[in-house]
């Protein structure tokens, strides 16, 4: 965040030396979001009272049509005056790193003033960064209003090796109960799936989802309107939800989602060792149950689960309502029991293939599994949850099975003729051996 995007409310001066109110150090972000409510027919004083500001305050920045940034005059008395612009642009994209920007600045830009210097520009950079972040920690969303979704990786200790896992996580904003799910990595149809397994297990969703900005949700911004990956934004109309990001360099805005990939590695990692995925997967599961939902919450000072119960009610229902498929291959690790997991169903594949990736084809009632590009197994889809299907050829006794069955159909003419056997005459061997006795 730059200078421009401070907020506050202590009093400050202009560069002409008036008072500041305080809807002039209301960041962008939120004055949107104070007009976007107004807009949608919430009243002046529930908007003040939801982000804690003075009515008045609330009242001008509505009425105002174009936001106007707290500009702080720059310094003329400093070699750094004529660079004051590109740093305070630049300082966001590099974490406020004094000694990056003052890198740049000798490299780039003919700088010749002293590191302390530049050290001494950006430090109210950084403080305001970190004001603006505890201000968005404590803005709160109404039951049902928000989610914030994003990923987080982890280097998980499976039995026979480490592995990097792709940690899922939707975090509803008033609850701030979680989902966690993990996958091998971050493709559309795996954040897909993931999105329809939480509102499975929500029974619901928000009405808006609040995301970073991957590839996977948009490409960039064009008009100042972002770009939307057109399969998300099929599959967000779909669902019935809003798709919002944040602005550029600013992922903190989604603090309540990072906060609980925090929790995660902090929480539920440490100690832990799995056989597998599927183990990984069920430990998460107790996990999210047992101990995550039912903490007290360090924000809200209330556990999840009893947040939840007041906000269940407000979530848009998903029961009943069909699954938004791709026709795209989904990548799974098979387990040591030699099955693969789809949607909480688990299906066999040639047991040798433990530990090995392959990908899932879901069509038309059938799953086909694939293995570098050839078809290993085809099951028919399971109807319910958690059921399991094996087919006796994938298992360790298909091997010997299918070698006695071939030796069992082959005919006299069909099998191997036993190997030519020389006949000689007993006489021969008593020649020899009395040749090699000594007379």
């Amino acid at each position: 965040m730059s200078i421009e995007d401070s907020i506050g409310s202590e009093e400050r001066l202009s560069p002409e030396g008036t008072s500041l109110g305080e809807e002039h150090m209301v960041q962008r972000e939120r004055w949107e979001e104070l007009r976007r409510l107004h807009e949608a027919g919430v009243t002046i004083a529930e908007i003040a009272r939801r982000f804690d500001l003075d009515r008045k305050t609330v009242r001008r920045c509505v009425r105002r049509e174009a936001w106007r940034p707290y500009v702080r005059a720059a310094r003329t008395d400093t070699l750094l005056a004529a660079h004051a612009a590109y740093l305070r642009e630049r300082a966001p994209q590099v974490e406020y790193s004094a000694r990056i920007l003052y890198q740049e600045l000798r490299q780039r830009r003919g700088y010749t003033g002293s590191y302390d210097t530049v050290k001494l520009f950006v430090q109210p950079l950084r403080a305001t960064r970190l004001q603006a972040e505890r201000a968005l920690v404590r803005f709160e969303t109404p039951p049902g209003q928000q989610s914030q979704v994003d990923w987080g990786q982890a280097r998980v200790a499976f039995r026979h090796a480490r592995a990097v896992r792709h940690i899922f996580v939707l975090t509803l904003g008033f609850s701030r109960r979680s989902y966690y799910e993990a996958f091998p990595d971050e493709r559309l149809p795996e954040f897909l799936d993931a999105h329809e397994h939480a509102f499975e297990y929500f029974g619901g969703h928000t009405r808006e989802h609040l995301y970073d900005r991957p590839r996977t949700v948009c490409h960039g911004t064009a008009e100042g309107k972002p770009v939307w990956n057109l399969t998300f934004k099929a599959f967000a109309d779909y669902w019935s939800f809003e798709p919002r990001v944040c602005k550029p360099y600013r992922a903190q805005t989604k603090g309540k989602v990072e906060s609980g990939v925090k929790y995660f590695r902090r929480n539920f990692l440490p100690g832990r060792t799995f056989v597998d995925d599927t183990d990984f997967r069920e430990q998460l599961t107790e996990w999210m149950a047992t101990i995550a939902d039912v903490r007290v919450h360090g924000t809200t000072h209330e556990r999840p689960c009893d947040r939840f119960t007041r906000e269940r009610d407000t979530l848009v229902a998903t029961a009943g309502h069909p699954s938004f498929r791709l026709d795209a291959r989904r990548p799974r690790i098979v387990a040591e029991d030699y099955l693969v997991s789809v949607a909480t169903n688990r299906y066999s594949v040639p047991f040798t293939l433990i530990g090995q990736p392959v990908e899932v084809l879901r069509r038309a009632g059938v799953l086909e599994i694939f293995h570098r590009g050839a078809l290993v197994a085809t099951h028919a889809e399971l109807v319910g949850k958690h059921h399991v299907q094996i087919l006796p050829e994938h298992g360790p006794g298909a091997i010997a099975r299918t070698a006695r069955q071939r030796r069992s159909t082959l005919t006299s003419t069909e099998r191997p003729a036993p190997p030519d056997v020389e006949v000689r005459d007993p006489e021969i061997y008593d020649r020899l051996i009395a040749a090699e006795v000594p007379s």
